[in-house]
């Protein structure tokens, strides 16, 4: 061999050894770009492109680059797991998360599943994605119906334990679910006494909504649950407002995001009830280091107050990294061992991956719109929540034996 040969394989070999080095770490983001819950979408997707940036300039993930591949499910399920087969099989992602329809997020992790890969649900709160039809590919990263029910359940039998109730509820499993639990803790089970109706979904119209507050409006309700999510709570909740039903009622949205909020305005949604797993204000109020950093990053980047759901997604970016860090490989087998029962504090205080059926424990909270002039004092006029009550995850999740009468129920397995 000559040393000009020597020389360019040398080359050849430092180059070929460079370009395996830098090969990206694939990640795919399966969110509603369009649709009715875009706007929970794009939150995702901001605080997405964050994590990953920062994991980059930190050194990537075993001296892997992380790459964001992002499909837009437009809310569908069929579309969503189309787009996570497709990420995975021609993209070649390791990991896939996203949702905010249940469905979608059901749907998709079967795909991955099918795969061998796992799935984070960012905003998925239907009792089933963790419960029957959960898998061991599924990790849910926000709480569920029930979590969110039971927190909610508490607040509202002692400040409203005689009123009648009127449940207006969008018609699809998230909805389902929220209705289910949150009647099974506020005592509200007597359909006749707190009746309700169903909302199509996904394709609602304004008249489905002025419909069924209609007749809400001729109930003797003292309480209005708006189980409706995205842009149908938005459009519903602007017709209850022109109804003068805010007013009469105590409005409660059992799945409450700061999108949601902004979108309706705070005049409208002054006083309004609802849950959250996270606010970006909580933070500050129990001085949670991490979590202020994540909203003035967020907030400086973007000019705007990130969301749960941009919590949801942030989170799930930073949990998959660390728990390939902690498996030494991206293999799913050992990623998804790396992750069951792990305890970590990140945005808030302790939360950690139940092994049993994935689901992510963690404390709940119950909140109430502010005053317009509160909300508007804040830098970027997103000061919308006031935390009026809590629950320790712990207490608000199932256990695992109502977990796995539930699964029998459905004729599932006891084990993932």
């Amino acid at each position: 061999m000559t040393f000009r040969t020597f020389l360019l394989s040398a080359c050849l070999l430092l180059l070929g050894s460079a370009t395996v080095s830098a090969e990206s770490l694939k990640i795919g983001l399966n969110y509603p770009e369009t649709g009715r819950y875009k706007n929970q979408g794009l939150q995702q997707r901001l605080a997405a492109y964050l994590a990953v940036e920062e994991i980059n300039q930190a050194g990537g993930v075993l001296g892997q680059p992380l790459e964001l591949v992002i499909r837009n499910t437009r809310g569908e399920p069929e579309k969503g797991a189309r787009n996570t087969a497709e990420m995975i099989d021609q993209e070649g992602v390791q990991m896939v998360f996203g949702g905010v329809s249940s469905a979608v997020a059901i749907a998709s992790g079967k795909a991955a599943r099918d795969r061998n890969r796992i799935y984070f649900g960012t905003l998925t709160y239907s009792n089933a994605t963790t419960g029957s039809e959960g898998h061991r590919f599924m990790f849910r990263e926000p709480y569920n119906a029930w979590m969110t029910a039971k927190a909610l359940g508490d607040y509202l039998n002692q400040n409203h334990a005689n009123d009648d109730y009127f449940y207006i509820t969008s018609d699809y499993t998230w909805g389902w679910s929220v209705e289910e639990s949150v009647r099974q803790f506020s005592n509200t089970q007597e359909t006749e006494r707190h009746p309700g109706v169903k909302t199509p979904f996904p394709r609602a119209l304004i008249t489905d909504f002025r419909k069924a507050l209609e007749q809400a409006a001729e109930s003797d309700a003292k309480v209005l649950m708006m189980v409706l999510f995205g842009d149908d709570m938005v459009r519903a909740l602007q017709v209850a407002y022109e109804m003068g039903l805010t007013k009469r009622m105590q409005v409660v949205v059992p799945n409450l995001t700061l999108g949601m909020a902004r979108q309706v305005g705070p005049a409208m949604m002054e006083g309004v009830i609802g849950g959250a797993p996270w606010v970006w204000t909580l933070p500050y109020e129990n001085n949670y280091p991490r979590g202020k950093e994540f909203v003035e990053a967020f907030s400086a980047r973007y000019e705007m107050r990130p969301s749960s759901s941009a919590a949801s997604a942030y989170s799930i970016v930073y949990q998959y990294k660390e728990a390939v860090e902690r498996a030494g490989t991206t293999n799913t087998a050992d990623v998804i061992r790396a992750l069951e029962g792990h305890r970590y504090s990140f945005l808030k205080d302790e939360q950690y991956w139940r092994e049993f059926d994935h689901q992510n424990v963690q404390s709940v909270y119950v909140v109430k719109v502010k005053p317009r002039d509160q909300v508007m004092a804040d830098e970027f006029a997103s000061d919308y929540f006031e935390i009026i009550g809590s629950m320790a995850g712990e207490q608000a999740a199932q256990t695992q034996e109502e977990w796995e009468e539930r699964r029998r129920e459905a004729g599932k397995p006891v084990r993932l």
